[in-house]
């Protein structure tokens, strides 16, 4: 198997190459899944988060706030992944003093940008969660307001007889949104979190 640098690494992250991905999963992945495992996970939180971190770490790149000063990427991935399960555990309200720590991390990694990124993504993740479980009509719809397109426009490609009922349409697909957000019990814990 061909070894690559923390670079290349890097840069194939950034490029989605899903060789560099599949790399990264088989060079590191096992380790992730045992030390969640040793502490109250299961196979599905393991790759839950270990997707989480190549996300954080994506994003960190992406705003080239990605730095090795003391460490390797193996070492970034592993407090990344580390910091996710510990943050959890916590929601899970499960006592951090009694983990089984057999990740190698530097507590360095643990920034307030990484912390607000690891926010954001859960908040995101929220959102998609009941985005996916609106109408195909208004996903479609406010996946267009998102991209700020015109509502006339929407109107048109959606077929509405007016760009006063697309703005109607759109007003009751985002309420529909934030009501089902709302409701849900993760929205509670993040509030609790932030406060």
């Amino acid at each position: 198997m061909i070894n690559y640098t923390d670079a290349q690494i890097l840069k194939g992250i950034l490029r989605h190459d899903n060789l560099i991905l599949q790399y990264i999963y088989k060079q590191y992945y096992y380790k992730v899944n045992y030390f969640i495992k040793k502490n109250q996970g299961s196979e599905d939180d393991a790759s839950d988060i270990f997707q989480e971190a190549i996300i954080v770490i994506y994003r960190k790149i992406k705003e080239n706030d990605l730095i090795f000063e003391k460490s390797s990427f193996q070492g970034y991935l592993f407090s990344v992944c580390r910091f996710l399960w510990l943050k959890q555990l916590e929601k899970r309200r499960i006592e951090k003093e009694k983990l089984n720590d057999s990740l190698p991390f530097q507590e360095d990694v643990y920034d307030d940008n990484l912390v607000e990124l690891v926010d954001k993504n859960q908040k995101y993740g929220l959102y998609q969660k009941h985005f996916k479980t609106l109408s195909t009509d208004c996903q479609k719809l406010l996946q267009m307001f998102f991209e700020k397109v015109p509502l006339k426009e929407i109107a048109r490609i959606m077929g509405y007889k007016s760009e006063k009922y697309a703005k109607t349409r759109k007003y009751k697909c985002k309420e529909l949104l934030i009501k089902r957000i709302k409701q849900d019990t993760e929205f509670k814990k993040i509030l609790e979190d932030d406060t």
